[in-house]
């Protein structure tokens, strides 16, 4: 059975922390599914770490779909979120619904996520009364770096602090079932957590979030370019990969690979006759 957005909200209730990963392709969301995380994000962050930009922004709508609907078919139980890219959801409400839309008939997605607060909240009302469940995003928002002055902790001051905390409960008030807090100082994060019914998601926001959410290269080890505080490397996984493709190198150049077990046999009288022929 698909979790449920009733069911995150249960999470909350019963004071049960809720893990979340992201996930761009078949077999890794395959893997996590079976690994039990109840929520995966099809993140822009796939911009980075899967396309090679040098920022969330060039991500398009159709790389979005593209990988969306290729996580869809590797997971049976998470409830998928599909991260809405830049400039598809901030022209108009029609233009931003139609891109939800697309989520969820062409990507296969349950919901969809959203960066901003006060500003985008018309459009959760919008995507919440036409049947689309929605998961806001505020303190750093990547989409936004330009004008942010790049990947800095938010809400650091008092006025800062009072518009992330008026965000989460407009957001909130809007519809939205859960809500990302990213690098936002973890005292504000227990205080927004405490006041909003809905689950917050932290992510470099402390310890006191109703859930976590991490970008799987991160947590693997497998993208090395850039490290973030808030990140943990459970293995190293580029430090193995490297290995293993170095040891498979050796073993071609020295021809111990492959060897009869990874080889095919074929009929002896069938390979007699071929020699005979020739």
């Amino acid at each position: 059975m698909r979790v449920t957005i009733a069911e995150i909200r249960e999470m909350k209730q019963r004071s049960e922390k809720i893990p979340m990963l992201t996930a761009y392709d078949y077999t890794t969301a395959k893997t996590v599914d079976e690994a039990g995380v109840p929520l995966i994000l099809v993140g822009d962050s796939l911009g980075m770490v899967m396309l090679g930009y040098e920022s969330t922004i060039p991500v398009t709508m159709e790389e979005m779909l593209h990988h969306t609907r290729a996580v869809v078919r590797g997971v049976r139980r998470a409830l998928i979120i599909g991260d809405m890219p830049f400039m598809t959801y901030h022209i108009s409400v029609s233009d931003a619904l139609h891109n939800a839309a697309r989520f969820i008939q062409e990507g296969g997605a349950q919901a969809v996520k959203l960066e901003g607060g006060q500003i985008v909240a018309e459009k959760v009302r919008r995507f919440v009364e036409c049947g689309i469940p929605v998961m806001g995003h505020i303190g750093l928002t990547p989409q936004s770096i330009h004008q942010l002055g790049g990947f800095k902790v938010q809400g650091k001051t008092e006025e800062a602090a009072e518009g992330l905390f008026k965000d989460a409960c407009v957001l909130e008030e809007a519809g939205a079932f859960a809500i990302v807090l990213e690098c936002v100082p973890a005292p504000l994060s227990k205080l927004i957590t405490q006041r909003v019914s809905i689950p917050t998601i932290g992510i470099g926001a402390g310890p006191d979030c109703d859930g976590q959410v991490q970008v799987i290269s991160d947590i693997l080890g497998l993208y090395s370019d850039f490290v973030p505080k808030h990140a943990k490397q459970y293995v190293k996984l580029a430090d193995e990969i490297r290995a293993a493709v170095a040891n498979y190198m050796a073993e071609v150049k020295s021809a111990s690979f492959p060897t009869a077990k990874e080889s095919y046999a074929m009929d002896e009288s069938l390979l007699r006759q071929l020699t005979a022929d020739s």
